[in-house]
């Protein structure tokens, strides 16, 4: 009953919300942002892009919203929207932040460090291949990309905000600048099948190959300060510098042709998670190698760049081990071979011709030296009928970025709660013995605060349950969530942990503030600070404030979104985790009142106003069994396990009450214990009468 009232309730809050959904800005309000001397002109367009005018009145350049161009969910499940000016040339004169939810930015780091992001843009070219990092070695390396600074702990969203800034530019540079209409780009036709082997692919030019000798490097370098500057291009002027093979691995019949079969079945399992990518397979038999030695795997390669019809296209290494097919000559296996990946949603048309520019760099002097490049352009276009063309864009899918860079810490986290939830779920009693509980789960929960807290910024909020229900709302994507993979995979442990045992593994074993709360207890019994606790009575009355809590959250996600971000902050954890407590001074007073309330009364904060610890409460409905065994003796006569309770988790009849269980295993000791369970005690002593009598 309670259920079905909860999704009658939650249908009516999404019904009404579905009207509210974002629109562009009036004119009003994006001409106010425009700075002199320039001005707002007349719209170009239905998604609002305007001419710029100069102080003399004359079109300079173009501005426009990102939000219409590119809705690229950000993490907070609501789009990133920056203002973009443009001239005439495509370079940005001016970038700045419109409107965001961006949880780390709302009052976690302040708006500061995201608007001085954006201060890097002016001067830039939409035309240049500009990506957020830094770049490897040097900066005088010599390469072609243009590189923003990040934000530390924020590169999800600034990643997500770049990525919407060049989709929206380059949308614009196409149509208006270039006159190349924004079409939907083909797609591979996974139904296109055709016999190819390696002689089909270079007759039929499926396989560019490009060569570029020794002597024709020195003949780009000659007569600059670098000509003399590589020994073995001039004693071997004939010997191949650049031998590239450019493959797009995209359609199926030219991938299995490429590619052995393993090799192929791990492409698809790649392209399964990135179905937005195109990958292109580089081979390099000669001296050029196409990265330099200070590469990173799943990076922008820094000694090739591409670009299509005339614009900057995005690659990015997709971190595949390349295993070519054996029909493949010799030489090409000994060559250098790695698969790049192109994003389609940012306008690269696989079926359209595109160039690879491979860089020729040289270095001149030992200390300090400068640095020249020279670049061999290599065009390559794959036949139409390998493709599809869709009549409308296909829906953005979840930017699987993070989930690559993140792979280390993927993994054992992976490894840590498949471990711990199989522990807790095949050898609970054996967890719960009294000499070995209490140190092993001080040790889980220090690896949770240590690693899942404040390494892998893991601390699951109610903000990623306010941003599922506002993009469920509005009809979004839910792609905001892929961008923060490691959190993601919390939440699968924490769901499956709902149905296992409610509440009770996240909240008591995976929570990192929670682990903060429980080691300030027992840092206040170490030094000997009095303990208290509520009656039950107000025990009972405080519990209820946590849904309290919960529920106006929720209200204000349909009433007034733009507050959400600022009422969340009655969880503490974005000061205690997300910024080590270094924030304004009223946010770390609020977190630490409540660690120093936990040095008297047992996990407070998690007891009586976390608003996510309501939310897995309710989710605790999914739970199918009752994991804590129960005698018929407990709760009467035997209150013993009732008593030692911190939580307060179990009723004077002895049953459990899940909702507010959070898996110590404290009354699991107890039960399992013949020294310390009343019943056993008791049993054992009868059977000892019944034995001394006969």
């Amino acid at each position: 009953m309670r259920v079905s009232r909860f999704i009658l309730w939650l249908q009516a809050w999404l019904f009404a919300a579905s009207t509210l959904a974002a629109s562009p800005l009036p004119r009003e309000q994006i001409s106010a942002l425009i700075m002199p001397p320039f001005s707002l002109g007349e719209p170009v367009n239905g998604k609002g892009v305007y001419t710029l005018l100069n102080s003399g009145g004359a079109e300079a350049g173009y501005a426009f919203e990102t939000e219409p161009l590119a809705p690229l969910p950000g993490f907070s499940g609501a789009p990133v929207n920056v203002l973009v000016l443009l001239d005439l040339d495509g370079n940005f004169l001016d970038v700045r932040l419109i409107s965001h939810n961006e949880p780390v930015f709302v009052s976690g780091l302040g708006p500061a460090p995201f608007h001085r992001f954006f201060e890097q843009y002016p001067g830039l070219s939409v035309f240049s291949a500009i990506t957020v990092g830094t770049p490897y070695g040097e900066t005088d390396s010599g390469s072609s990309l243009v590189y923003l600074d990040g934000v530390s702990k924020a590169t999800a969203s600034v990643r997500i905000a770049h990525d919407s800034v060049m989709a929206a530019a380059l949308t614009v540079a196409r149509e208006k600048m270039h006159g190349v209409i924004a079409a939907p780009p083909a797609r591979p036709d996974p139904d296109h099948s055709e016999p190819l082997d390696w002689a089909a692919l270079v007759d039929q030019g499926l396989a560019t190959r490009a060569t570029v000798s020794n002597a024709e490097v020195d003949a780009a370098f000659a007569g600059t300060l670098w000509a003399d500057d590589d020994p073995e291009a001039q004693q071997h002027p004939e010997a191949p510098y650049l031998d590239l093979w450019i493959i797009d691995l995209g359609p199926p019949s030219i991938a299995q042709a490429a590619l052995s079969r393993d090799g192929y079945d791990e492409l698809q399992d790649f392209l399964a998670i990135s179905p937005e990518d195109e990958p292109l397979l580089l081979i390099e038999t000669g001296r050029h190698g196409l990265v330099s030695p200070e590469f990173i795997r799943n990076t922008a390669p820094d000694r090739v760049f591409a670009t299509q019809n005339g614009l900057p296209v995005a690659l990015r290494d997709s971190d595949l081990l390349v295993e070519l097919s054996p029909d493949l000559p010799e030489p090409l296996h000994d060559g250098t071979a790695m698969i790049l990946r192109a994003d389609r949603r940012l306008g690269f048309d696989p079926a359209q011709a595109w160039t690879l520019h491979a860089q020729a760099v040289r270095a001149h002097g030992m200390f300090q030296p400068e640095t020249g490049t020279v670049e061999f352009p290599v065009t390559h276009r794959t036949p139409e009928r390998f493709f599809l063309r869709a009549e409308a864009p296909a829906p953005v899918p979840p930017w699987l970025e993070a989930l690559r860079s993140r792979r280390t810490d993927l993994i054992v986290l992976g490894v840590l709660l498949t471990t711990l939830t199989a522990a807790l779920l095949l050898a609970q009693s054996r967890i719960a013995a009294r000499k070995t509980l209490t140190p092993l789960r001080l040790t889980v929960l220090a690896a949770v605060t240590l690693f899942i807290g404040w390494w892998g910024q893991g601390q699951l909020s109610i903000v990623t349950v306010l941003g599922v229900l506002r993009a469920t709302a509005e009809g979004g994507s839910f792609a905001f969530l892929a961008y923060d993979p490691f959190s993601l995979l919390i939440w699968g442990f924490a769901i499956l942990g709902l149905v296992l045992w409610g509440r009770a593994l996240f909240c008591g074993w995976l929570c990192p503030f929670g682990a903060l709360q429980e080691f300030a207890h027992h840092l206040g019994r170490r030094l000997g600070v009095p303990q208290t606790g509520l009656s039950p009575a107000w025990d009972g009355r405080l519990r209820y404030l946590k849904y309290g809590a919960l529920a106006g959250l929720v209200s204000l996600v349909f009433l007034a979104p733009a507050h959400v971000d600022t009422a969340a902050e009655v969880e503490p954890f974005k000061t205690a985790i997300t910024t080590y407590f270094l924030r304004e001074w009223y946010f770390t007073a609020y977190a630490v009142f409540w660690l120093a309330a936990g040095l008297v009364l047992f996990k407070p904060f998690c007891r009586y106003l976390c608003p996510l610890g309501a939310a897995m409460a309710a989710g605790g409905l999914l739970r199918w069994r009752n994991w804590i065994a129960r005698r018929a003796a407990c709760g009467s006569p035997c209150q013993l396990c009732r008593v030692k309770c911190a939580y307060g988790a179990i009723k004077p009849s002895g049953a459990v009450r899940y909702d507010e269980c959070f898996g110590c295993l404290d009354c699991v000791s107890i039960h399992d214990d013949p020294s310390r369970c009343v019943p056993l005690i008791l049993s054992a002593r009868k059977k000892q009468q019944l034995e001394a009598a006969e």
